[in-house]
């Protein structure tokens, strides 16, 4: 059995700011008794203009917000899922990946996985604002194209960030993997966030039969670019294990890896797909 946090951050342009909150939520949850915990997507560097300068002073382990999460990880003694940052793939890279990063207890980067499904798409916030706005996350943004699945103390862990969560067939892939408990570091916008954020992240945890950890931005009420929060974690029956509102905080449950050997047999459809 291992405890697992979900950060809910209302993160902005003020990098500085954004660490010290994320510090202060990771410590509450490790004194809670979190062993893995999992930041949103974007948590340091959301609303930033200059994504390359970003990455640039990323480019190293001494970056300040890579830095930041070796010293939480080891400060708390506890695995940590980076959301993401702007890293370039190659040098001489003109445009950053959305690179998720998991840190283990003793500070050192053990995985990276690049944002594969890059958020290219018109999205009505009516709710909110009462206009559509394009989103066009390639325009910044190079993609991954490396699925990533990690062995961990806690499980097979599989790296995916928020779009990625509509393309089913790339947890499929996880599945053949052997993928145990997926993380979606995410900024879901309000709108969709308000319509698929939930049905996505229980549908994934019942599609392979896995546990599921959905760390979101919040922050509905922004004029701009309003995001949903609403994290929540899930079990492989698709239970709500956990779960936000739209506030900043962080969730937290108990995960059983032993139990999937069961449900996996009790209903085993990896076994009996045919495609």
């Amino acid at each position: 059995m291992s405890k697992i946090a979900a950060l809910q951050l209302r993160s902005d342009g003020d990098l500085q700011a954004n660490l010290l909150r994320a510090g202060e939520l990771i410590q509450e949850a490790a004194v809670a008794g979190a062993q893995l915990v999992v930041l949103p997507e974007h948590f340091a560097y959301y609303n930033w203009k200059d994504l390359p300068r970003a990455a640039m002073q990323e480019r190293t382990p001494t970056g300040p917000a890579r830095e930041f999460l070796a010293d939480q990880a080891r400060l708390h003694a506890l695995w940590l899922v980076g959301g993401t940052l702007p890293l370039f793939k190659n040098s001489g890279d003109t445009k950053p990946c959305a690179a998720s990063l998991l840190i283990n207890p003793v500070g050192r980067e053990v995985a990276r996985y690049d944002k594969m499904h890059l958020f290219d798409a018109s999205v009505s916030n009516s709710d909110v604002t009462g206009v559509t706005r394009r989103y066009c996350e390639s325009d910044r943004y190079q993609r991954g194209d490396a699925i990533t699945v990690v062995s961990t103390p806690l499980g097979a862990l599989g790296l995916s960030v928020c779009y990625d969560l509509r393309f089913p067939e790339m947890y499929r892939v996880m599945a053949n993997q052997g993928v145990e408990l997926i993380v979606a570091p995410s900024a879901f916008t309000a709108a969709t966030g308000k319509a698929h954020w939930e049905l996505l992240l229980r549908a994934r945890a019942i599609d392979n039969l896995c546990y599921v950890v959905g760390a979101n931005i919040c922050h509905r009420d922004h004029p701009a670019k309003p995001t949903w929060g609403g994290s929540m974690i899930v079990s492989p029956w698709g239970d709500i294990l956990a779960r936000m509102d739209g506030e900043e905080g962080f969730v937290i449950a108990d995960v059983d890896i032993g139990t999937l050997a069961t449900v996996r047999s009790n209903l085993p459809i990896l076994e009996h797909r045919r495609f």
